[in-house]
C-alpha cells in the first residue's frame, strides 16, 4: 500500500527527472554535489535528508540535513511523510515528500543522495530519476579519506568500511544504476557527472526561457 501511494505521488508530480546520487561515505558525492550546485545555480535543487545523527563541524540544519530524533523521524515515517528511509551505523536517514516537491515545484533538477537501500526503495516508485553511482577507487584510498577527516570513532570508521565494501559490490549490479563513476580524478570525475545530467539541464533552460 506504502509503495503504491509513492508511485501515485510522483506521477502526480510534474517537471524534470531527479537525479539519486549514491555512493558509500567518502567517495567524493558532497564535494561533486557542491560543484554542480555552483556551476549551474538556479537549476539543480539539493533534496535535503532527514537523519538522527548528530551533526559534523560545521553542518548546518537544514542545509545538509534535517536534524531530528529518532522518536520524530519514526512519527513521519510511519505518518507517511517520507519517500523512502534507512538506517546506518545506528542512525536513520530518510527523504521527504515534501524535500522532492520544494524542488519539482520550482521547475528544477531535484537530487537525492541516498545510500542503497534508499536506490532500491525508489526503484519500486515511478519517479524515473537518472541514477548515478560515485565510487572511490579503492578500498585503501576510501579509509585514507575517512581518517583524515578526524570525525568518525574506530568503532563508526570500521562500520562505515564495511558498508563501503557491500555497497561497492551491490554498484556493480546490471541496471541498478545509468552511470557509475570512480572518483579518482575530481575533474574527470565532475566531467562525467555532467554529462550524466546535460540532458536535463538543457530542458530546464529551455522551460525557464519559455
Amino acid at each position: 500500500m506504502y509503495v503504491r501511494f509513492i508511485s501515485r505521488f510522483f506521477s502526480a508530480m510534474a517537471g524534470p527527472r531527479p537525479v539519486v546520487m549514491s555512493g558509500p561515505s567518502g567517495a567524493g558525492k558532497s564535494t561533486l554535489l557542491k560543484k554542480l550546485l555552483k556551476e549551474f545555480e538556479g537549476v539543480f535543487g539539493f533534496s535535503v535528508s532527514h537523519t538522527t545523527r548528530s551533526p559534523r563541524p560545521g553542518e548546518e540544519n537544514g542545509k545538509d540535513y534535517h536534524y531530528v530524533t529518532r522518536e520524530v523521524m519514526k512519527a513521519a515515517i510511519a505518518n507517511g511523510e517520507f519517500i523512502e528511509n534507512a538506517e546506518f551505523s545506528g542512525n536513520m536517514y530518510g527523504t521527504s515528500k515534501a524535500a522532492v516537491q520544494a524542488v519539482q515545484a520550482k521547475n528544477m533538477i531535484c537530487i537525492l543522495d541516498i545510500d542503497m537501500q534508499g536506490v532500491k526503495n525508489i526503484k519500486r516508485t515511478d519517479l524515473n530519476p537518472i541514477y548515478v553511482s560515485i565510487q572511490p577507487p579503492s578500498m585503501e584510498i576510501l579509509e585514507k579519506r575517512l581518517r583524515d577527516r578526524k570525525t568518525e570513532s574506530e568503532e563508526s570508521l570500521q562500520k562505515r568500511l564495511h558498508a563501503a565494501k557491500v555497497d561497492m559490490e551491490i554498484s556493480k549490479e546490471p541496471g541498478l544504476f545509468d552511470v557509475v563513476i570512480i572518483n579518482d580524478d575530481l575533474d574527470v570525475a565532475y566531467g562525467k557527472l555532467k554529462d550524466a545530467v546535460l540532458e536535463e539541464i538543457q530542458k530546464v533552460r529551455d522551460a525557464n526561457k519559455s
